[in-house]
């Protein structure tokens, strides 16, 4: 398969050197990604540069997935306005583990084809590096006016916001530069990609590898992913998107694709899933004729989790966000983990009721009003309830109901609503 062309129609080519396709379509050919392993999680961020290493792959060629355990320890001044903080080897030791864990899910470490994925970290060959080698061996072949030419450079110390920048910063397109030049020795590896604002420092590389190692690198990058209304992407108000479920619940993780508006969903549909050409047209075309069912979020959302995450951790979600809309029932909502139900009910007001009061039995009005507040008096309580717009757990409920420890939710939770719109959690403690 043509890698290059595969890319493209997805939206993810932003720069490309000339003759890279020629080059790929050779035969197998070896690139790399680097990734900052300053968490012990993958973001959403991240993957972009993940699934160009997987298409890498699904067209025959060998993914390299670089974790910058060096890197990690200097900083990137690409886009950032100031250092950030250093990390010990024990810390980079532990992130590598677990984002090893997570690529996993996208590429293939385990085979034994001759284009089985390969992790490895720059910590390795540049721990036993002196300063004077390094110097000596690398940075005399890059001038320092080449180095000033790169846009993160001239960015960082033009800003009006900016206090400069470190040596250690300056240095780090030569670290980058020297980490092609070794996989390139090492492995053949002829091909770094990276988003659009690593250019100058996957081109530094491209340098290094033609005046030290007498060969030819390439270079690719894809855009920097952007939403339609400005936003960054990737975030929300409690930050990142994470790829850990214990950062980012499945079910927040399936919510932020479901709400992507219907601009970035046709977007990201063909960025972030493996659908063909076709079955992307046809979701687009199904989406324009009844856009007010969503089938693209949908569908973007269905695939990315069930990516990341699992087809469970998929169907959980679907049901998990089916009791916001009313849909769902009692043995529903007993089937959603605290996590989950937390995360569902999100901002949803609550009061704490003694586990005592339940064991005796707790009756409506009490749970209603004096003892929660969720409707301003006793003689209001008693208008819904015969108006019979009271629910326990979504089941409707009369005067005569009383709420018992055979209500609770995870053993602590009881849901009222009245009427479709006002939700109440009691957390019984």
């Amino acid at each position: 398969m043509n890698f290059v062309e595969e890319i493209t129609w997805r939206g993810m080519l932003h720069d490309v050197m000339p003759g890279t396709e020629e080059h790929l379509m050779e035969g197998m050919r070896a690139a790399y990604v680097g990734i900052d392993p300053t968490a012990d999680s993958l973001h959403i961020g991240h993957l972009v540069g993940v699934m160009m290493l997987r298409h890498f792959q699904l067209c025959g060629h060998k993914p390299y997935a670089l974790v910058g355990g060096a890197t990690g320890m200097i900083g990137d001044p690409s886009g950032k306005s100031a250092e950030r903080n250093l990390l010990d080897e024990e810390t980079l030791r532990h992130n590598q583990e677990s984002l090893k864990k997570q690529l996993g899910k996208f590429l293939d470490f385990t085979g034994n084809k001759d284009n089985t994925a390969v992790l490895v970290n720059n910590y390795d060959w540049m721990k036993d590096f002196s300063f004077l080698d390094f110097i000596r061996d690398v940075g005399k072949h890059i001038t320092v006016n080449y180095m000033m030419s790169k846009d993160s450079v001239k960015k960082r110390l033009s800003s009006d916001a900016s206090e400069g920048m470190s040596f250690t910063e300056f240095t780090y397109q030569l670290v980058q530069g020297y980490d092609f030049l070794h996989l390139y020795r090492e492995f053949d590896c002829t091909l770094q990609m990276g988003g659009s604002d690593q250019w100058g420092n996957i081109t530094t590389g491209t340098e290094l590898i033609r005046r030290i190692g007498g060969g030819k690198g390439f270079a690719l990058t894809c855009p920097l992913i952007t939403k339609a209304d400005g936003t960054k992407f990737g975030k929300t108000e409690s930050g990142n998107i994470w790829l850990d479920p214990n950062l980012t619940s499945p079910y927040k993780f399936y919510q932020y694709w479901l709400n992507t508006s219907d601009e970035d969903a046709e977007k990201y549909i063909k960025i972030f899933t493996f659908l063909t050409k076709d079955e992307v047209e046809q979701l687009v075309e199904d989406h324009k004729e009844e856009p007010h069912l969503r089938q693209l979020q949908k569908r973007l959302a269905e695939e990315i989790t069930i990516m990341v995450h699992s087809r469970e951790d998929f169907e959980n979600a679907v049901k998990a966000s089916e009791v916001l809309f009313g849909k769902s029932t009692a043995s529903d909502l007993r089937e959603l983990n605290e996590a989950t139900f937390l995360d569902v009910f999100e901002g949803v007001p609550q009061a704490e009721i003694p586990i005592n009061e339940v064991e005796e039995g707790l009756d409506m009005i009490a749970a209603l009003s004096a003892q929660t507040g969720f409707l301003k008096s006793n003689g209001e309580a008693r208008r819904a309830l015969k108006e019979n717009s009271i629910s326990v757990n979504k089941e409707k409920v009369g005067e005569d109901y009383k709420i018992t420890r055979d209500d609770l939710i995870n053993n602590k939770f009881v849901i009222l609503n009245k009427g479709k719109r006002n939700t109440y959690i009691i957390r019984v403690v």
